[in-house]
Parts: structure tokens; C-alpha cells; sequence
């Protein structure tokens, strides 16, 4: 039986019987480094997957958007777009690159990018004369950004999409997979997303050309020639053979993951949304969530107690929860650089920051681990209620 005491992760990884087959492969055959078969094979059955042209298998979701940027010739004191509402490898390579981001909050409603700010953030740089480079649309928490207002402003702006997927494998928008709308989509392997590689990423485009790029400046940017020669800067972006083989063990069950997920939100819906207060992270009628991590709201108002003093009380029964990621123009690497609200007088990714938790959300979590988890949140419910 397992102990009541054993840890509890917020989303940890989920391996699988179909990984080993691709591994010892890469052994036998000796294929381990960043070339080999299950490279190749990754690369095509992530792209069949998501209905792309194509794509390139990264050492992270970091690197595809940093080669996003470089495609788009974004370089030094040009303007790049990024959702506020995220974690912060979102928006570091834009200053990798020299350029200068410009945060948009999120709308109530999708937890996402908001086009309302979009739209003022665009008309304010075209105002000043300085069109941006890209946008970087984040799909939080495993569920697409309204995509098609967003790319209609930046359709007619002249601006280019770079989607970060990194949490929304799996999930769709109008029926099209999430990551495919903008000219580039970039994934997330990490041990904590709904299919892992340990570490990895993945970039896809319809842009085959482009792509072939990104596998150039991923590898060192080698050039053509019988000797190691270098005459542009390039990076050590490629995946190995070996973690390419697990990411396609995993990404045969991502169906399964993704439905797990879903039934981990539908347990704590059930039994926790009844309590005043509590207000989950919707799901749009316009795709489906994978629900990569369940989050929700706690008004302290109306519950009695806050988010934080749920994850402290998790963490006493050895549980791990967590805030909802803290914005990106909060933070004090990026506090000085513009910010544009949902509305003049409503911030909603600071609300979400300040209200938000994310449970434990993993597709290998058992019905006793959550029923934990629920007893911990209803217990304080109770401890409320008796001190009215």
C-alpha cells in the first residue's frame, strides 16, 4: 500500500513500456548523439502528429524560440511581442538577441494573450515608427490562446507569429492542433510536460526552408566544407538520438496522457467547485485543453483562505503546489520594459498571479493522491466555516 506521507509532485514524469524499444536501438546500433534515425523518425512523427510541413528536434522549447527569433532576423534593439502570463524562458531570447520585449497582459476569459492590449501595443509602435519584429503567443496551463483574432490583427499589421506551445501539446484549436498557427510553433519535452524527452523541444513551421536553417544554426552552423568551418554564429540546439527515441515512446501514449489530465480536472471540478470562491481555469469552446496542469482561482473573500495558505497547507501534508506563474512585466528582470493591460484599469495576469494555484497534475497521479489533495482543501473549508 502506498504511504500517505509519500511526496506528491505538481507534474512529474510519466514513462511508459514503448521507450525501451527506441533506447536500446540507439545503443545497438550506436547511434547516441545528436544525429540518427530516431531523430529523424521524431521530427516526422511530431510533425504528422500536428498536421505541419515539418520540424526540427531541439534541446529545448527555449531553443526553438530562440531560432524563431534568429529566422525572423530579429537582432539588437528591435521590438518583440510576448504574452505576460508566463514562464520566463518565453521571453529570454528575445534578449538574447539584443531585442527589446513589449509584454501584453492576458484576457479573463482564456487566461491567454489578450487582443484587446495586442491591439494598442500595435497601434502604439506604429505610431512611433517602429513596426515589431514577431509576437510571441504563449497557450497557458494546455489550452490555445484565442489564435484567430490574434492573428488577424497581426495579419494586418505585417507581423509575424511565433506560438509557444510549450505546454499545450496535445490540445487543439477550432479542431487544428495547437502550435500550428503562427509561422513558427515550438514545443516543450521537459520532465514536467504531458510527454517528456527528459530535457528537449521541437520547432515546426510549413516553411521547409526555414526549417532547414534551424537545423544548420542548431548544429554549430557548420559549413559545407571537409574541414570544421564556421563563418556565422550558430548553437548546440540538437537533441540526441537517444532522448529522440523516448519522446517517440511518449508521444505514442500522448493520447492517453492528455485524457489522464483531463480526468485529473474533472475529479477536482467535481468535488471542489462547488466551494465558494473557487473559480477553475475555464476551457474554451473553441478547442480543447489538455489540461496540463489544473489551475484555478481562490477569491480569499469568499473562501476564507488564500491561495498561498493552500499550498502551505499542501506542503505540510508533503505535497507540492504552486502559484500561477508570476507575470513577466512583475518580474525584476523585466520590470522596466513596456507592459500593456487587458484594460486601463484591469490587469488581469497580476489578478490571476495574485488569486492563482496550480495542483498537482500528473497523468500517473492515482485517485488516492487527489482525494489527499481534496481532503487538505476541504478540511480548510471546514476550519473556515467553524470560526464563522
Amino acid at each position: 500500500m502506498t504511504s500517505t506521507n509519500n511526496r506528491i509532485y505538481l507534474s512529474p514524469p510519466h514513462m511508459g513500456k514503448h521507450e525501451w524499444g527506441f533506447i536500446e536501438e540507439a545503443f545497438e546500433t550506436n547511434w547516441i548523439s545528436s544525429v540518427g534515425p530516431n531523430v529523424n523518425l521524431f521530427e516526422q512523427e511530431m510533425a504528422e502528429y500536428v498536421g505541419a510541413e515539418g520540424a526540427v528536434a531541439l534541446c529545448s522549447c527555449t531553443a526553438a524560440i530562440h531560432l524563431s527569433l534568429r529566422l525572423l532576423n530579429v537582432g539588437p534593439g528591435d521590438l518583440v511581442f510576448c504574452s505576460s502570463l508566463t514562464f520566463i524562458a518565453s521571453a529570454n531570447p528575445i534578449l538574447y538577441e539584443g531585442a527589446e520585449p513589449v509584454f501584453i497582459d492576458s484576457e479573463p476569459a482564456s487566461w491567454n494573450m489578450s487582443p484587446i492590449a495586442l491591439e494598442r501595443a500595435l497601434q502604439d509602435a506604429l505610431r512611433n515608427g517602429k513596426r515589431p519584429k514577431a509576437v510571441i503567443v504563449v497557450n497557458i496551463y494546455g489550452q490555445s490562446a484565442d489564435m484567430r483574432p490574434i492573428l488577424e490583427l497581426c495579419s494586418r499589421y505585417d507581423v509575424p507569429v511565433i506560438e509557444d506551445a510549450a505546454e499545450s501539446l496535445g490540445a487543439t484549436y477550432n479542431g487544428k492542433a495547437s502550435g500550428t498557427f503562427g509561422k513558427f510553433g515550438a514545443y516543450s519535452f521537459s520532465g514536467n510536460k504531458i510527454i517528456t524527452t527528459s530535457g528537449g523541444g521541437m520547432l515546426i513551421s510549413n516553411d521547409l526552408e526555414a526549417l532547414e536553417r534551424a537545423r544548420f544554426l542548431a548544429t554549430q552552423a557548420r559549413d559545407p566544407a571537409k574541414y570544421y568551418q564556421h563563418s556565422q554564429l550558430g548553437y548546440n540546439y540538437r537533441l540526441s538520438n537517444v532522448l529522440a527515441g523516448i519522446g517517440r515512446g511518449q508521444l505514442q501514449v500522448l493520447e492517453e496522457r492528455v485524457q489522464a489530465r483531463r480526468h485529473v480536472f474533472a475529479t477536482y471540478y467535481k468535488h471542489l467547485s462547488s466551494i465558494p470562491g473557487l473559480e477553475f481555469m475555464p476551457e474554451m469552446s473553441y478547442g480543447r485543453s489538455n489540461r496540463w496542469l489544473t489551475s484555478l482561482t481562490i477569491d480569499p473573500a469568499k473562501a476564507g483562505f488564500t491561495a498561498c495558505q493552500v499550498v502551505e497547507a499542501l506542503e505540510e501534508r508533503n505535497v507540492e503546489s504552486r502559484p500561477v506563474w508570476k507575470p513577466l512585466h512583475m518580474q525584476p528582470l523585466y520590470e522596466r520594459y513596456p507592459y500593456y493591460p487587458h484594460k486601463e484599469n484591469e490587469h488581469v495576469a497580476e489578478r490571476l498571479f495574485r488569486t492563482g494555484i496550480c495542483l498537482p497534475s500528473g497523468s500517473n497521479l492515482t485517485d488516492n493522491e487527489m482525494f489527499r489533495i481534496i481532503d487538505c482543501i476541504t478540511s480548510m473549508v471546514k476550519i473556515t466555516s467553524s470560526r464563522k
